[in-house]
């Protein structure tokens, strides 16, 4: 929803020497410096085409680059809900938290997060504030950190913005490939699973694409087919008890994703008023379910 994409096809057949006869053209969005470094951005782009995953940098230029063409099918909202698709998903997301990435292996989630409110502080008007409760996000941040820190839990290099629009699958043989790694970083891999699932409510390709109806999110035996075969690529079954704490996990951090995105929603109405897209309604309805699902989920105060 930032960056406009091009696909740029050679006429006539294959191109000239061993060059590929289609390549991807990407144009950054402006203002999406509020979100992540570009640079960082780019880094992690090489880092993964390195590692084989998703697609090679073949170019860049000031304000974007070219990459190969993978012709392979994005996912729609409906592939999310299949149980061979989420089950080959939550294989390659696995595989994708494994990567042994440069940098410190240190949590991004929660100093993010903090900058993202302080973001959204200075662009919204003191009715805006109001509206959406900016002035009590802070605490509910700590709260958070300090309530899901203190628990065991795996770190990984997580994607951070797994939606079916970044989850590409070659038919033929049947391999899931993930893409854009604009917000990817170090962080608890349960917070990466939360935002997956929460991402089950959306469908970008409607007429009201900002619209979610989190009905859709996985119901407890989908949650646990995801997990199980996320945890059982490592190659060894896991015990009930593996999966239920993850599960668990997986639940309080659903939380952390609504701020994330409520904040991403609000700042994106300012930085973004080009793009044909309900932001502030969208950051609504992820902080109304935050409010809603709280006290369920860590229970009253």
């Amino acid at each position: 929803m930032t960056n406009e994409v091009f696909r740029i096809t050679w006429p006539g057949g294959e191109a000239e020497g061993n060059g590929p006869r289609k390549v991807l053209v990407r144009i950054y969005g402006r203002g999406v410096e509020v979100f992540f470094d570009r640079a960082d951005e780019v880094r992690t782009f090489e880092c993964m085409s390195r590692h084989g995953q998703g697609p090679r940098l073949l170019g860049r230029f000031a304000n974007g680059r070219v990459e190969e063409f993978i012709n392979a099918r994005t996912l729609s909202a409906a592939d999310l809900r299949d149980p061979e698709m989420s089950a080959l998903i939550a294989r390659k997301l696995r595989e994708f938290h494994d990567l042994d990435m440069p940098g410190p292996r240190d949590v991004s989630l929660w100093q993010r997060l903090k900058r993202w409110l302080g973001e959204a502080r200075d662009r919204c008007s003191e009715e805006e504030s109001n509206q959406f409760q900016l002035n009590k996000l802070g605490d509910e941040i700590s709260v958070l950190e300090k309530t899901l820190s203190g628990l065991q839990q795996s770190v990984g290099f997580c994607h951070n913005d797994l939606q079916y629009g970044n989850i590409m699958i070659y038919e033929e043989t049947r391999q899931v490939t993930l893409i854009d790694y604009e917000y990817a970083s170090f962080n608890p891999v349960a917070f990466d699973i939360a935002n997956h699932f929460c991402e089950m409510a959306a469908d970008y390709h409607t007429s009201t694409p900002h619209v979610l109806d989190f009905t859709k999110y996985p119901d407890t035996g989908e949650q646990r087919r995801f997990v199980e075969a996320y945890l059982s690529s490592a190659g060894k079954k896991p015990t009930d008890g593996e999966v239920e704490e993850l599960l668990g996990l997986i639940a309080k951090y659903t939380l952390a994703s609504h701020l994330f995105w409520g904040l991403w929603g609000i700042i994106s109405a300012h930085v973004n008023e080009n793009i044909d897209f309900a932001y502030k309604e969208y950051a609504r309805q992820r902080l109304d379910q935050y409010w809603q699902t709280k006290p369920r989920i860590l229970g009253p105060k």
